[in-house]
């Protein structure tokens, strides 16, 4: 294929991925839905699972071989603006004094990790039969643990949002650690990889060590020079936006080059990016980053619903799927119910974090992506846990409903006081609600 056929091809693929992406993006959001699982709908529609058993071979004659790798390179693009605006955008500062926050975050971590480890090694045979040949091995187990540990920030900032109760106690204690969980749940999966056994990077004594020295640089020596650059004469007027893509596409290849994952690198970069001097993020620099991160967002939609190939499920496999799902959901919900419990929150606002922290959605895509691109899982797995992820996402809005109607009492602290579990203010929230801008003067950019 030429070269102007693959640009031909490449730019009618974007076409019809972004429309068909925000179309059913659209159409989930009038279903109550977050958009990410319209999208996700999109994308697993546009591959071989549905567009690839129309007739006249339509799916190859759309998204040919040879253009593939151009749509995975502009998804991994995508991923590395999103989560440096993520790791921009992350406070840990937002612990301190807040002891709720801290409980539902370790037990809202701890407990679906040993949940999903534990599933593994109760029924090693089903993920066995499910993975492919990929082994069921310590990595492997790990993996799982992680998988089951995660939370999608931004799709619960927007279920939060569309189903009103921003500003809410139980709210702002599921956002903020959801934030923690995420921000934990990294450096396991990093330890995946490195601990992983691919014939084509180091070993893994001599990738922790080049580990620690690009750790070193990033902290000692980039961070410094990106403080000067951003401080210096004359730098409020000047565009930030180049130098910090710059600064994540560079840490974004390191991690790549030994044995990670771009998503690691971009991270890093946004921890280490200086903020403003009262401490919070530059909505000049954050917002360019998100809108463009989340332009390009429905290529990685795309090419995750691409890798769903629903046909090659079998009948034994549904019994892996109740057991997953099962496991995501007590994991979470119970998790953040009782460790919001011994908080001293009441119950009700107990199990309303517990459904909150259940909502999984794009983060879980990326772990999802990385493991089956380390070869950690099957293609089959794969497809299991894409669709428990959308079931658990699905189930977050209706679940919510059913605890805060419309027409019954508010939630506490729904007027704005951030109250404490037995009724009393023994504590307020240190700003702004965790994963958005203080900035007065900017609207905060649309998340996906």
């Amino acid at each position: 294929m030429s070269t102007d056929a693959i640009v031909t091809h490449v730019v009618a693929a974007l076409a019809v991925v972004i429309t068909a992406s925000y179309t059913m993006g659209a159409v989930a959001r009038r279903l109550g839905q977050p958009p990410v699982v319209g999208q996700l709908f999109a994308g697993i529609a546009l591959g071989p699972s549905l567009l690839g058993l129309a007739p006249g071979g339509v799916y190859e004659t759309l998204f040919p071989k040879q253009i593939q790798p151009i749509l995975t390179s502009l998804s991994q693009v995508a991923l590395v603006l999103f989560l440096f605006a993520v790791g921009y955008e992350l406070d840990l500062r937002m612990l301190r004094g807040q002891n709720a926050v801290t409980a539902v975050s370790l037990g809202g971590f701890a407990i679906p990790m040993l949940m999903g480890a534990g599933a593994v090694l109760l029924f090693p045979g089903g993920f066995g039969s499910a993975n492919g040949g990929h082994p069921v091995d310590a990595t492997f187990i790990l993996y799982m643990a992680v998988a089951l540990s995660i939370t999608a920030v931004p799709v619960l900032a927007s279920i939060i949002r569309d189903q009103g109760v921003a500003g809410t106690r139980p709210a702002v204690i599921a956002m903020a650690a959801a934030g923690v969980i995420d921000a934990l749940s990294w450096p396991v999966l990093a330890v995946v990889l490195v601990g992983g056994t691919d014939a084509a990077t180091p070993p893994w004594t001599v990738r922790v060590a080049l580990l620690a020295g690009y750790l070193l640089v990033m902290l000692f020596a980039v961070r410094p020079l990106l403080v000067w650059w951003m401080r210096r004469p004359g730098a409020l007027m000047t565009n930030q936006v180049p130098v910090a893509v710059a600064v994540a596409l560079g840490s974004a290849w390191a991690t790549n080059a030994l044995g990670l994952h771009v998503i690691f690198g971009a991270l890093l970069a946004g921890l280490i990016m200086p903020r403003q001097p009262d401490g919070v993020p530059d909505s000049r620099l954050l917002r360019p980053l998100q809108e463009t991160g989340g332009l390009l967002l429905p290529v990685f939609f795309a090419i995750s619903g691409m890798a769903v190939r629903l046909s090659g499920l079998r009948s034994s496999d549904l019994l892996l799927l109740g057991l997953i799902c099962v496991t995501a959901v007590v994991g979470k919900v119970a998790a953040g119910a009782l460790s919001a419990r011994a908080a001293r929150m009441p119950w009700r606002d107990s199990v309303v974090i517990g459904v909150l922290l259940n909502t999984r959605g794009l983060t879980e895509l990326i772990v999802l992506n990385v493991g089956l691109e380390a070869g950690v899982i099957g293609s089959r797995l794969y497809a299991l846990l894409v669709v428990m992820a959308l079931l658990t996402t699905a189930a977050t809005g209706p679940l919510l409903t059913l605890l805060y109607r419309p027409d019954g009492p508010p939630l506490p602290g729904h007027t704005g006081a951030v109250t404490g579990g037995d009724g009393t203010a023994p504590d307020t929230w240190p700003g702004p609600e965790p994963g958005q801008s203080p900035a007065a003067d900017a609207e905060p950019a649309p998340r996906t």
